[in-house]
């Protein structure tokens, strides 16, 4: 699969889960350093907001609109996945009042990037992830996914709530 970025392709590595599939366990990494999966979210429904970093203004954006949409949605929980440092994740939800963000790195464990089919393979952002939303049920069935299909776009807000 590819995205672009400003135009220019990029190729990913893995398969993107699709609607109806069950989501991979994964282990990433909690702003508080604790190693996570899906199971610490059980009985939930999980927006699953995965981004390249939450230091460019598009993911900055993204954040802050899913976080405000799902903080008054009873058992769901906002998930934002990125290469991000667990510390710099956590200051950027301190700094913007992300109370409802869940941040999670792919610090330690990049096997998620390529389980989700979202690794992005060459070009200038090589190792970090693209831009995509799933939404999962309670038992991690996918309701919605999106990959992005330009970097620099934002999601498809409306269709990923609507999914809720």
């Amino acid at each position: 699969m590819q995205v672009t970025l400003k135009g220019n392709p990029i190729n990913l590595t893995g398969t993107f889960p699709t609607v109806g599939s069950n989501a991979a366990d994964f282990k990433l990494t909690t702003s508080g350093l604790a190693d996570v999966g899906l199971a610490e979210y059980a009985g939930k429904k999980k927006v699953v907001s995965i981004v390249p970093s939450l230091d460019t203004a598009v993911c900055a954006t993204s954040t802050q609109k899913f976080n405000a949409q799902v903080a008054d949605k009873e058992g769901v929980q906002l998930l934002v996945v990125s290469g991000d440092l667990p510390f710099a994740a956590g200051r950027f939800c301190e700094a913007n009042s992300a109370g409802n963000t869940v941040t999670l790195s792919t610090m330690r464990n990049n096997s998620f990037a390529t389980d989700y089919g979202v690794l992005m393979a060459d070009g200038p952002l090589a190792g970090l992830t693209a831009r995509a939303v799933l939404v999962l049920d309670e038992n991690n069935t996918v309701l919605h996914a999106e990959l992005v299909p330009e970097i620099t776009q934002e999601p498809d807000y409306e269709a990923a709530l609507a999914a809720l």
